[in-house]
C-alpha cells in the first residue's frame, strides 16, 4: 500500500506557497478554500482550486483541473485531461469528454455533453438556453 501525504504544498511562479489537501475519495488535490462533496470522486492527479464547488457524486478524472470559482453540479463527469477555466459552470448530469476545455465563464447546461477535444469558448453556453440549474450548481 502506498501512503500519500494528507497535504501537499507547491511554490507558485510568483513565490507564494499554495497548499492542497487530498480528497478522501480518490486522493485528488483540493484547495482548502474549495468545497467538494464527500461522495464526489477526485482522481489522484486532478486539482480543484480555491472558490470551486464540486457537487455530490461528481467525478473529476485524472489530470483534470477545476479552476478558481468553478461550479460543478451533482452527477457531473469531467473526463481525463480537461481544464474547466475560472468562473465556468457545469450543470447537473453533464459530461465533459477527455481533453476538452471549458472557457472562462462558460456554462454547460444540465445534461449537456461536451465532446472529447472540444473547446467551449469563453462565456459560451452549451445545451439548453435555460441555464438556471447550471448557474446554481
Amino acid at each position: 500500500m502506498v501512503r500519500r501525504a494528507a497535504h501537499v504544498e507547491f511554490e507558485a511562479d510568483d513565490g507564494t506557497v499554495v497548499r492542497y489537501a487530498r480528497h478522501p475519495n480518490g486522493g485528488g488535490l483540493v484547495s482548502p478554500r474549495a468545497k467538494v462533496a464527500d461522495d464526489a470522486s477526485i482522481a489522484e492527479t486532478a486539482y480543484v482550486e480555491a472558490g470551486a464547488t464540486v457537487g455530490p457524486r461528481a467525478r473529476i478524472a485524472a489530470f483534470s483541473w477545476v479552476d478558481e470559482d468553478v461550479r460543478i453540479g451533482p452527477d457531473v463527469t469531467v473526463d481525463r485531461h480537461v481544464h474547466v477555466e475560472p468562473g465556468a459552470r457545469v450543470g447537473r448530469g453533464a459530461r465533459v469528454g477527455e481533453y476538452a476545455r471549458i472557457g472562462a465563464g462558460a456554462v454547460v447546461a444540465s445534461g449537456a455533453r461536451v465532446a472529447p477535444d472540444e473547446v467551449v469558448a469563453q462565456g459560451a453556453v452549451v445545451g439548453s438556453r435555460d441555464v438556471r440549474e447550471a448557474e446554481a450548481a
